[in-house]
C-alpha cells in the first residue's frame, strides 16, 4: 500500500469517526454539555501532552506561544475560543435533539470558510464559487422562513469552525502542538467548572459532577480525549499525503454521516424545508468541488 492511499484511508478513518461521534456524546445525554467539554479539554491536553512528550516535542508549545513576539498567545486563545464553542454547540446540539442542523452546519462550512477568505484576506472567488456560497445563504434563507427561526446550530457550527480554520492558518505550529497549546489555555477554565460541579457553585447540590458517579461515565468522559485527538492525528497524516482535493471531498462523509445518525439513530425529523435546503447545500457544494477539482488539473499539468 503506498502512502497516497494509506493517506486516503486515514482520512476515511477521520470523517468517520467524526462523523459518528454523535452516538458517543449520546451516551452522556446525562451529563451537562458544558461538564463534558470541560473533561473532554482536560483528556485531550492529556492525549496530546504525552504524545508530545514522548516525542520530546513539549518544547514546541511554548515556542508556539512566543510566537511573533508574544502575539502567538492572543492568536491561540482567539482559536481555543472558536473551538471550545464549536465543541459546545456540536455537544449541546446532540443531547438536545438538534443533530441535524448540526450536520448542516458542517455541509454550509467549506462554504462560508470560502467567504471567509475572501473577506479577510481578498482571496479571489470565481463566478461558481460565487453561486455556491449564494446557494448556501440561499438555503439558510430557506430554513429560517419555513421553519419560523434561523437555523442558529448549523450556523454557530459553520462560522466557529471557519473562523478557527482561517485562524489557524495563520499559525507555523503543526496541528498537534497548536492544538495542544489550545487545550492547555482552556485547562484552567475546564478545571474551575468541574469544581463548581463538585462544590455546589453553580446552585447543585455539592458533588454534582458525573465523574466517578459510575464506572461507564467516567470512562465515556475520560475516553473523549483520544476521541479528540484520533482524528486529528489521522487527518495531519492524511493532509500531507493526498491532494487537498481529496481531502475536500472526503470531508463530506462527516456531515453525511451525522446526517445518517441523526435520522437513523436518534429519529430526528426531516421535514420538507430541511430537504429542500439539502438539495440546495449538495448543489452548492458540487459547484465548489468542480471548481477545486479543475483548478487542480493545469497544476498538475504544469
Amino acid at each position: 500500500m503506498n502512502e497516497a492511499v494509506k493517506g486516503f484511508w486515514a482520512m476515511v478513518a477521520a470523517c468517520v469517526i467524526w462523523g459518528l461521534s454523535g452516538l458517543y456524546y449520546k451516551m452522556l445525554d446525562a451529563v451537562p454539555p458544558i461538564e463534558v467539554l470541560a473533561h473532554r479539554t482536560l483528556w485531550s491536553f492529556a492525549f496530546f501532552a504525552v504524545i508530545l512528550a514522548f516525542k520530546g516535542r513539549l518544547a514546541e508549545i511554548w515556542r508556539a506561544l512566543a510566537e511573533r513576539r508574544g502575539r502567538g498567545t492572543l492568536v491561540i486563545a482567539t482559536a481555543a475560543l472558536m473551538i471550545s464553542a464549536n465543541w459546545f454547540t456540536f455537544i449541546w446540539s446532540v443531547q438536545s435533539g438538534h443533530a441535524v442542523q448540526a450536520s448542516l452546519g458542517y455541509y454550509i462550512f467549506p462554504l462560508v470558510a470560502v467567504l471567509l477568505g475572501f473577506v479577510i484576506y481578498r482571496e479571489a472567488l470565481s463566478t461558481l464559487q460565487w453561486a455556491a456560497v449564494g446557494l448556501a445563504a440561499l438555503a439558510v434563507v430557506v430554513l429560517t422562513l419555513g421553519l419560523g427561526v434561523a437555523p442558529w446550530v448549523s450556523l454557530i457550527l459553520a462560522f466557529t469552525f471557519g473562523t478557527y480554520g482561517l485562524i489557524k492558518k495563520g499559525l507555523r505550529a503543526g496541528p498537534m502542538v497548536s492544538v495542544c497549546a489550545e487545550v492547555l489555555l482552556l485547562s484552567p477554565v475546564a478545571i474551575v467548572v468541574l469544581a463548581g460541579f463538585h462544590y455546589g457553585w453553580w446552585g447543585g447540590a455539592v458533588d454534582a459532577g458525573h465523574f466517578g458517579s459510575d464506572w461507564k461515565t467516567s470512562a465515556l468522559l475520560v475516553f473523549s480525549g483520544p476521541l479528540t485527538g484520533t482524528p486529528l492525528l489521522l487527518f495531519a497524516y492524511a493532509a500531507q499525503r493526498v491532494k487537498m482535493a481529496t481531502v475536500g471531498l472526503v470531508q463530506y462523509l462527516n456531515p453525511t454521516l451525522q446526517f445518517s445518525v441523526a435520522t437513523l439513530a436518534f429519529g430526528e425529523p426531516v421535514t420538507i424545508w430541511h430537504a429542500i435546503a439539502l438539495g440546495l447545500i449538495w448543489t452548492a457544494l458540487a459547484a465548489y468541488s468542480s471548481v477545486n477539482l479543475r483548478a487542480k488539473r493545469p497544476a498538475k499539468a504544469v
